[in-house]
């Protein structure tokens, strides 16, 4: 496995553009590892189709209010645990000035009625730093294959249809969301979260299942529904943004018929969660 800072070096590490790739913000956990892994199944060759993994914590998806100082950056052990799972060839690690040697004046801004509701809504602009990077990193690699996680849902239909509008020649795959056996999501930011949060934050995967359950029940008042389930959720100490019942192909109101996914981010304290759970 090479780890690499450069993006002369990338490049050179990537040859014909056949990788399979994983782009994270680091502070790896299992959740990430299972993303590894799929890429490795996607690309099993390891001598015409690396897998790629890069670690940039990107400032361009933070509002100055968020945590983009203290994000955890662990660099070493990030590297230990994909050297010891043994799917990665190449991490690319690249310094803020490395990616962004001027500031980023070109921008790709994804559109409002997909990117501007949900988690752009309460994050504004957080799409389009989103969809910039990713796209920068995918000039650079040049993969045929990225896997992202399902539990960022807005995100990957997001970047599935920049790839899509784009023309751009890769396969985007989904990875599952991974929880710990008590069905905690696993996050980065759960980190931040004290021993008793941690039993506390299954209140809001259970939120989202309450509010499948009512639809499957036979209840309509999907906005009554969701205004109930975020005060619920409040009187148990959370600050809710949203919880919603959607379609899974492009996140509008639910419908009779048509597959869902519920939808939810609240702070538990200063940490703010994002699940989702699909219907």
């Amino acid at each position: 496995m090479k780890l690499i800072h450069t993006i002369a070096e990338l490049r050179q590490a990537v040859g014909a553009g056949r990788a399979a790739f994983v782009p994270t913000m680091g502070n790896l956990h299992a959740g990430h590892l299972a993303l590894v892994a799929q890429a490795r199944a996607v690309a099993p060759d390891r001598s015409t189709a690396p897998v790629v993994v890069s670690l940039f914590v990107n400032r361009l998806q933070f509002l100055p209010h968020e945590d983009f100082d203290r994000y955890p950056r662990t660099l070493d052990a990030d590297c230990a645990q994909l050297a010891a799972q043994g799917h990665c060839d190449v991490v690319f690690a690249p310094a803020e000035d490395e990616l962004y040697p001027e500031p980023q004046g070109y921008k790709v801004v994804p559109p409002p009625e997909l990117a501007d509701i949900l988690e752009g809504q309460f994050r504004p602009g957080f799409f389009t730093g989103v969809c910039t990077v990713v796209h920068k990193l995918f000039n650079l690699v040049q993969p045929a294959h990225a896997v992202f996680g399902k539990k960022d849902y807005q995100q990957l239909m997001v970047i599935r249809r920049m790839v899509a509008q784009m023309g751009l020649p890769i396969a985007i795959h989904g990875g599952e969301t991974l929880r710990s056996s008590d069905g905690l999501a696993l996050s980065s930011r759960n980190q931040y979260l004290s021993a008793e949060q941690k039993i506390q934050a299954l209140q809001l995967s259970a939120a989202l299942r309450g509010l499948i359950h009512e639809w499957q029940a036979g209840l309509r008042d999907r906005e009554r529904m969701e205004g109930e389930a975020m005060d619920r959720l409040a009187a148990q100490g959370w600050q809710p943004d949203y919880l919603t019942l959607r379609r899974q192909h492009d996140l509008g109101p639910a419908r009779d018929g048509e597959p869902l996914v519920a939808l939810g981010a609240a702070k538990l304290g200063s940490t703010r969660l994002i699940d989702n759970l699909e219907a």
